[in-house]
């Protein structure tokens, strides 16, 4: 559309806008086009609904929108989907001459991850004016040139492109000259002034012409240039070169004083008018001058300045000859120095993370990064192809043009490797072929997917009786292969029953470091082995655990002193009393001291000893040492004493021993009376003590000697002597007790115990257990257990 402003006929150009969207299916690409110079906001496509997205899922997604080079020209609406303008867009800055110019851009949204790419063209609109080197220039041209003479001018430029850049030329009019358009290649002819009618200097020594450029754009724009003619006298043959184009081929990144080529031009002329002097035409552009010089006598142009390709692929030189005449003549030439690529460009790797680092239990097919490459040579030189490091889990997936994508290929375990080092190459395709490397640290995210899990399935533990509540036990430790929480281990008993009681009354463990304690004393006599177990549960979700079993063998300490058992008393400390016949022979026994200790092994080993008689007289009597059997030494005499108080130590083998004290008296009768034994034991907790009733032998005789009483006293004494006569001894009720029997000797152990072996298996256990010297030297060792012999053992009771 045209609107005329303010009356002054000038038109003003209003964008009409067409959005054409395009979908390439094959590839996934969404293209647009947009015409350059629109305003800000100006609607471009609805990118959501074409990509198939819905708008509530574009902010949790996260979608996003990348770009290389400018990413500020295109936005996208995240309410409403838009993609829209958000910045001036010039096609020509953007692109320059070249006929396709595009705005690539990448679309990724995560949770699922998805790319996608859109192409955007940039449509050229007409919005540059042709263009000439100079807006005046200056013509020297001699009256003597003939007819059809040809002058070459320097035309205009357009920085669009297409319709908007093809230019028609007019000459404003006049007589002496007409414009020649070439209608093929600018290059090999290039736009000129013909002379159709002989010029004369005094007749019109100057001419002024205009030289209008206009594009066919719409609507169109115009540039012009003003040519002033000096018509100059005399030397009339201007230097001819032998083409008027000369085409050379260049290799790029040759070194400065390198030859191109060597110019001849001639001159039908004598003397100074035909001497000629080679320059650079006067509107030649300054990065020429700069990369390019000619020698003015010898026409040989040679570089002095870096020759790139990716700068520039041609260089077009305009070389004009001027002899030496008054006025001077020139011939001009062109030539075109074609640049050759050469593969001095690596390629370019850019990486862009998206799913870093990487959970070890993601699915094969996860995109993991994005990479682009590119190469700024061409042909060959710049096509690339990428690889990565062999064996590593991974590998690349072309998405699109110069696109990959790293996906995973097989599953990870990131106890076993937890990070990897990826090795990126992209090499083109020249000789010799340039690479790039780039290094990608792939971290792989821990799961937990590994159970606490201990050294040994059972530990062995020994623990003295009797320790002080609280104390350290054992320490307990389990191994996770997870990293951070989900290796940060926690220890817990597993909670049971031990007889009436909860086991965490017993023990306790601490739930970081895994030390087991014990909470209170633990009694051998009561309990000899509590088995539990302790579970370890790591802190991932969900949690993983395992259990390890602990035996802990409670050692007997020497915590109990012998125990005597007397007659009708139930043991304790006491007398007991004996009658023997005077008669009896050596090595008889006479009576037997009992005793029992509540410990176990050599701390319940009992040993009897004799105390020296006081005064230091020799005792008739022994005791056995592990018996506690008293006998005679030698037989018994008038001499001896008819009362006889043996005091007998019975001692345990524990460290430090352990004693008790029992004391037995022995009434010696005389052999002529019938032998009489009686035992009273007395208790110290009831402090009474029994005695025997002493039989006043005279005063029986003197009985006897009244004939009327002899038989009631002969019954009498029958009576009382077998009321009074223990066998082996008076002994009262009690429980039965072991007599064993070892390489050592023999001895008493103590009396029937309850021993409470706790396992867990069930309830506790009544056993009758016998001497165990010694803990098996194998419950060190983790297959730890106690064993417990009984060899020739008798129950007597």
């Amino acid at each position: 559309m045209y609107s005329n402003l303010g009356g002054s006929g000038n038109r003003h150009l209003l964008l009409f806008f067409i959005i054409l969207i395009a979908w390439e299916t094959g590839s996934g690409q969404v293209h647009y086009w947009v015409p350059e110079e629109v305003k800000h906001g100006t609607f471009v496509g609805h990118i959501a609904q074409d990509l198939g997205l819905e708008l509530a899922e574009m902010v949790p997604r996260l979608f996003r929108v990348a770009s290389k080079g400018r990413g500020d020209l295109l936005e996208v609406n995240l309410q409403n989907g838009i993609l829209f303008v958000n910045s001036r867009i010039d096609r020509e800055e953007l692109c320059g001459r070249s006929v396709e110019c595009s705005i690539h851009l990448e679309v990724i949204v995560d949770r699922p991850l998805q790319v996608f790419h859109v192409e955007v063209e940039v449509k050229d609109i007409n919005d540059n004016p042709p263009v000439f080197p100079g807006t005046q220039r200056n013509l020297f041209i001699a009256e003597s040139r003939p007819l059809d003479s040809r002058f070459p001018l320097e035309g205009a430029s357009d920085a669009d492109i297409g319709e908007n850049a093809l230019l028609t030329y007019r000459l404003s009019s006049n007589d002496y000259f007409s414009l020649d358009v070439p209608t093929t290649d600018q290059q090999v002819k290039p736009l000129g002034l013909v002379l159709r009618k002989p010029l004369d200097r005094e007749e019109s020594p100057e001419l002024h012409l205009v030289l209008t450029a206009t594009d066919r754009g719409k609507p169109e724009l115009t540039g012009t240039v003003q040519f002033l003619v000096k018509v100059l006298d005399a030397n009339d043959n201007a230097p001819a070169f032998d083409r008027t184009l000369y085409a050379v081929k260049l290799p790029e990144n040759v070194p400065n004083a390198t030859f191109v080529i060597k110019l001849n031009a001639s001159d039908l002329d004598e003397g100074l008018n035909g001497d000629i002097i080679y320059s650079f035409s006067s509107d030649v552009s300054p990065d020429i001058k700069f990369k390019f010089y000619i020698d003015s006598l010898s026409g040989k142009i040679i570089t002095i300045g870096h020759i790139d390709f990716e700068e520039s692929k041609a260089y077009k030189i305009p070389v004009e000859a001027i002899d030496k005449g008054l006025p001077p003549l020139a011939g001009h030439c062109t030539v075109l120095v074609e640049v050759l690529d050469a593969n001095d460009n690596a390629p370019e790797l850019t990486v862009t993370s998206l799913s870093l680092p990487i959970s070890e239990d993601a699915q094969p097919g996860t995109v993991i990064i994005l990479i682009n490459v590119s190469d700024q040579d061409s042909g060959a030189n710049g096509q690339v192809t990428c690889s990565l490091t062999p064996q590593v889990p991974f590998k690349l997936v072309s998405t699109f043009k110069n696109y990959y994508s790293l996906v995973l290929d097989s599953a990870l375990d990131r106890e076993t490797v937890a990070n990897y080092e990826v090795v990126v190459t992209a090499r083109d395709g020249g000789l010799p072929s340039l690479s790039v490397t780039a290094s990608v640290s792939v971290e792989v995210a821990d799961v937990n997917d590994n159970a606490p899990a201990f050294a040994h399935s059972e530990y062995t533990v020994l623990v003295k009786e009797n320790n002080p509540p609280g104390c350290h036990i054992f320490t307990v430790s389990a191994r996770d292969a997870d990293a951070q929480k989900n290796a940060l281990v926690s220890y817990s008993l597993v909670e049971r029953r031990v007889g009436e009681r909860a086991l965490s009354s017993y023990v306790s463990v601490h739930a970081e470091s895994g030390k087991v304690y014990a909470l209170q004393p633990l009694d051998h006599e009561e309990l000899e082995l509590l088995q539990f177990q302790v579970s370890a549960h790591d802190a991932g979700v969900p949690p993983l655990g395992s259990n390890v079993t602990l035996q802990v063998f409670v050692l007997d300490e020497n915590d109990n002193a012998p125990a005597l058992l007397l007659p009708g008393t139930g043991g304790g400390a006491g007398a007991l009393s004996q009658l023997v016949a005077r008669s009896v022979g050596a090595g008889l026994v006479v009576a037997k001291v009992r005793a029992v200790d509540a410990d176990s092994g050599y701390n319940a080993w009992l040993s009897y000893e004799l105390q020296p008689v006081a005064g230091g007289a020799r005792s008739p009597f022994r005791v056995g040492l592990y018996t506690g059997e008293i006998s005679t030494t030698r037989a018994l005499d008038e001499a001896d004493a008819p009362r006889q108080r043996l005091l007998v130590l019975v001692k345990d083998h524990g460290e430090p021993a352990l004693t008790a004290t029992a004391t037995v008296l022995l009434s010696l009768e005389d052999s002529g009376q019938a032998p009489k034994a009686s035992s009273r034991a007395s208790t110290g907790a009831a402090g009474a003590e029994a005695a025997l009733v002493d039989v006043n032998v005279y005063l029986i005789i003197a009985i006897c000697a009244v004939s009327s009483l002899l038989v009631l006293t002969l019954l009498l004494y029958t009576a009382l002597r077998c009321s009074a006569l223990p066998s082996e001894g008076a002994r009262g009720p009690g429980k039965p007790t072991l007599v064993c029997s070892s390489a050592v000797g023999s001895w008493s152990y103590s009396q029937q115990r309850r021993q409470r072996v706790c396992s867990g298996e069930g309830p506790p256990k009544a056993d009758l257990m016998a001497f165990s010297p010694s803990l098996p030297p194998f419950l060190g060792s983790e297959n730890a257990g106690k064993l417990q012999d009984v060899d020739h053992c008798t129950e007597v009771g």
